[in-house]
């Protein structure tokens, strides 16, 4: 394959629909999308992709049922021993949101993840956890007012946001995958995506395959990216 996207955005979509469809329970289906969540990684890595996002937990997700919150709660940190065991691999572990609402727990063990994962750079894993596109733009322009009311800086350009947006150290992005049927992002990456590429599909993300990331690449590569241009 050609063309390799360098930088891949997923919205893991429809786990509770792949669960209730089976009579089980929402957080069922949570947890067999974690599951496609590692698999997508190795999948990346072997395809030449060098980085991937993935959107697990969104500031609106507050909302849900509270047993429902609670069994990702606790999936995330089943699944903080597999995030520790991809940085071992020589793979940085991003975290981009606010986890400061989570439990002490989780917070110390995401922190000491990102720590101790900084210099790793065999891929990039960004793991989407109480974010929201809108809220970390307002973080980033917050910074930038305090900056430039203290004469720190002289100037607020494109360039500069990005340096104060949780992907600084990503590469650009360049396509976003959204299983599920929906067609939007949700506020997912709405700064990063402004001349991203767009594969929307059908499959529940419990369900996907390599098979359909080879397809959302192929559809990718086939596209004539101008950036505003002829």
């Amino acid at each position: 394959m050609e063309n390799i996207p360098q930088h891949i955005g997923f919205i893991m979509d429809g786990n509770g629909r792949w669960a209730k469809k089976r009579g089980m329970p929402r957080n069922f289906g949570h947890d067999r999308g974690a599951a496609v969540f590692k698999k997508t990684i190795n999948w990346c890595r072997e395809l030449g992709v060098k980085c991937a996002t993935f959107y697990a937990f969104s500031t609106e997700n507050w909302r849900r049922p509270p047993d429902e919150i609670k069994g990702i709660m606790d999936l995330l940190r089943r699944y903080l021993k597999d995030i520790r065991e991809s940085a071992d691999e020589n793979i940085r572990i991003i975290i981009l949101g606010d986890i400061s609402p989570f439990d002490g727990d989780i917070r110390e063990e995401l922190t000491d993840i990102m720590r101790t994962s900084k210099d790793n750079t065999g891929f990039i894993v960004g793991i989407a956890l109480n974010y929201g596109g809108r809220a970390e733009i307002c973080r980033a322009a917050k910074t930038l007012a305090e900056k430039y009311s203290r004469g720190e800086i002289t100037d607020i350009t494109e360039e500069l946001i990005g340096e104060y947006l949780y992907t600084s150290d990503m590469p650009p992005l360049d396509l976003v995958i959204r299983p599920s049927g929906e067609q939007r992002l949700s506020n997912f990456l709405i700064w990063q995506a402004a001349y991203a590429e767009f594969v929307f599909m059908d499959v529940l993300w419990p369900d996907f395959t390599k098979k359909d990331l080879e397809y959302a690449i192929r559809e990718y590569a086939g596209r004539d990216r101008r950036f505003g241009g002829i």
